[in-house]
């Protein structure tokens, strides 16, 4: 294959927007099918390793890659103002169409991403341009409101919403490379930082389901997909739940794969085992794009991998489990089990049933109460995990600790749970804003407490999350609290724990008061579904993971991750600090010299999130972003300082964006906004 390092691509407003295209040998004359990944993450630099393992690859197998930087992103001209915008999916339709006419191209397209890149393929299939014949998303979302990095059950997404808002303010400031686009880079760079907004200005303006989340949510528009879909998921990551949703709402020809993955592609991320993924995408092109009868649709609609018990260990680089296939969703042979609460303990119904109250229903009524502690949530892990040491959540024992914790006895037999664990509470509060978290965790021999799924949910929001409406204090409400889809074994001889706190923080921006939360256990219970293993498939190994060799890069400087929680005894101040250096990965590097071009690049961020016990309003978000690029006696940097913090009736945000070119700055600007709070 030979690559095509620039190109411009032109649209129909005369902004081009920049390309990179690997070519397989030939392919002018014999043209082939092309693959797109449509990202704003900067192909010439911070994702450049990353695509030289996956475009290249493509091409080598017969496939035209084609790699494009997001209008106003990268090397591209324009402006990227906010994310998922029409603007953004109809310049993905004129980069199809263009690609499509190309003489290399034999005019059938697909669409591969993750993150950013799954949403937009999603979003641009339901748009049906001309030649997009199949899409490969991972990591993406069925409902921006439901399931991104804003919102959580109604709730602000406080460990995420800012953090990725800092994080992506960085980027859009970073100029274009100087040595690809020529003189024109600096005007390019002054409208960029001249037309910045934070964009968590927008997201937290939008505080319910409005038409806002609806644009670009693929729920909202199922059958207007048409293209061939294969949705990848991982149990580590946030986005898992589209899988299922997908395979259930979309009626095109669809597939589904689930690993124990975090926030990459399924070939090289943590928590393993990672999978010969880019064999599997060449057999979906193959099939969809060059019509090869190759028996990918014969093969069970989903292939997930049911996670054996772990160590509860903050990492565990390789996963015990197996691999399941099933011919449908839900899942054949599967059935909703009901546990009932008590007294600190949960029970089969049907085993309550037969106890010396005669009947589930007849259960005395305990209420049990909580005022919940500002720390619990602390041991969450991240949000969208990305490999790192601290990604994945650790014992759960405290967190049991500061909550309300039913357990069952020990099962008597290994139970599969594949799907959405719910919890239905009977609960009331005695303020008119009010959340519940529900963490389900399978609890060893060992006593170690290992999470499973969670879920949290503004009370407010119990009915609609468009149209939510405050609580009566003392009311009794039934609610139903649906937890992240599954795919888990739980051995014989473990317990189930179901815990419940009116915190979560910081996932879940704490209500302006603390609440003191009643559950009674005598109308409340935990819907598990279980799978009993009827129809299930024998799936092949998939082959060892494969992929074009890296680009070379050499470590300029070190900067190790890192991930602390600290405790003030006499003040009661929590402090979680996360900081991490991701271009590095697993290592410990900061600076990092791409070797093909020169270029010096560094990112680090860091994140503080402060509360004191008994003082939800003290809650506090600081982040800081800092990018720098270099090359010989060019260089540009990027500071970007953000805080969000609240009363009892509005968010305040503070932001900070300085850019230095050659040491000079060039460019700063501060903001300070304030948003009423919605029910929040």
């Amino acid at each position: 294959m030979h690559l095509h390092r620039e190109t411009k691509i032109p649209m129909s407003d005369g902004t081009q927007l920049s390309a990179r295209i690997w070519l397989p040998d030939g392919s002018e004359s014999s043209p082939v099918p092309a693959v797109l990944e449509y990202i704003p993450y900067r192909k010439g630099d911070w994702y450049a390793r990353g695509d030289s393992m996956i475009h290249p690859y493509f091409a080598q197998h017969g496939y035209a890659a084609v790699r494009v930087d997001l209008r106003g992103s990268g090397d591209s001209e324009g402006l990227l103002l906010d994310e998922y915008l029409q603007q953004e999916q109809d310049d993905a339709c004129q980069v199809i169409a263009w690609i499509a006419d190309q003489r290399w191209c034999s005019g059938r397209v697909g669409m591969i991403g993750f993150s950013w890149g799954g949403f937009a393929a999603l979003q641009v299939a339901a748009l049906r341009p001309p030649g997009l014949e199949a899409i490969i998303p991972c990591h993406s979302t069925y409902n921006r409101y439901l399931n991104d990095a804003h919102y959580l059950g109604g709730c602000v997404l406080g460990s995420e919403m800012l953090s990725w808002s800092t994080t992506m303010a960085a980027y859009l400031a970073l100029p274009p490379d100087p040595d690809t686009v020529g003189d024109g880079w600096r005007e390019m760079w002054n409208q960029r930082l001249e037309a910045m907004e934070p964009p968590v200005h927008t997201w937290l303006s939008h505080q319910r389901y409005d038409d806002y989340w609806r644009h670009g949510s693929p729920c909202e528009s199922y059958e207007s997909i048409r293209c061939a879909v294969y949705a990848v998921g991982g149990t580590a990551d946030p986005y898992v739940e589209s899988v299922p949703h997908l395979l259930e709402g979309l009626r095109c020809p669809k597939k589904g794969l689930i690993g124990p993955w975090a926030h990459y592609y399924p070939f090289a991320i943590e928590p393993g085992p990672q999978i010969g993924f880019l064999q599997e995408c060449l057999r979906w092109w193959d099939h969809w794009l060059k019509g090869v009868d190759n028996g990918i649709m014969d093969e069970p609609i989903l292939t997930t991998w049911v996670a054996g018990p772990t160590s509860a260990e903050p990492k565990d680089v390789l996963w015990p489990g197996r691999w399941v296939g099933l011919t449908g969703w839900p899942p054949p042979g599967s059935s909703a089990s009901r546990m009932v609460l008590g007294d600190g303990t949960l029970q089969q119904e049907e085993d309550a049933a037969e106890s010396e109250f005669g009947h589930a229903d007849s259960r005395p009524a305990t209420d049990l109460h909580i005022t919940g502690s500002q720390a619990a949530g602390l041991d969450c892990g991240l949000w969208c995990p990305l490999g790192f040491p601290f990604d994945l959540p650790p014992d759960q024992n405290r967190e049991d600790g500061l909550s309300l914790a039913f357990t069952s006895a020990p099962l008597s037999h290994e139970i599969v749970l594949l799907g959405w664990p719910t919890a239905v509470l009977s609960l009331r509060a005695d303020r008119p804003v009010a959340l519940v978290a529900v963490r389900l965790c399978a609890v060893g021999p060992d006593g170690r407490s290992t999470l499973i799924s969670r879920g949290v949910l503004n009370l407010t929001h119990r009915d609609s999350h468009s149209d939510p409406s405050p609580l009566d204090p003392g009311h009794l409400y039934q609610v139903r609290v649906q937890l992240r889809a599954t795919a888990q074994s739980v051995p014989m001889g473990h317990r189930l724990r179901l815990a419940i706190s009116p915190t979560y923080w910081p996932w879940a921006w704490p209500s302006p008061e603390p609440v003191r939360l009643t559950v009674s256990t005598a109308q409340s219970a935990l819907e598990l579904p279980v799978h009993h293993g009827q129809g299930d498939i024998e799936v092949t190994p998939f082959g060892a993971p494969e992929h074009a060799p890296p680009l070379p890069t050499a470590i300029v400087t070190t900067s190790p991750s890192d991930w602390r929680i600290t405790h003030d005894v006499v003040t009661g101040r929590h402090d979680l600090e996360i900081r991490m250096a991701p271009l590095a990965g697993d290592t410990a590097a900061g600076r990092i010299r791409l070797l093909d071009s020169g270029l010096e690049i560094e990112e680090l961020q860091d994140d503080r999130y402060t509360i004191l016990e008994h003082h939800p309003l003290s809650a506090r978000v600081d982040c800081h972003r800092s990018c720098h690029m270099e090359r010989g006696p060019w260089h540009a940097h990027i500071e970007v300082e953000s805080s969000l913090t609240s009363d009892s009736g509005h968010f305040r945000l503070t932001h900070r964006l300085e850019a230095t070119h050659q040491g000079t700055i060039v460019f700063s600007r501060s903001w300070d906004r304030v948003i009423p709070r919605d029910l929040l």
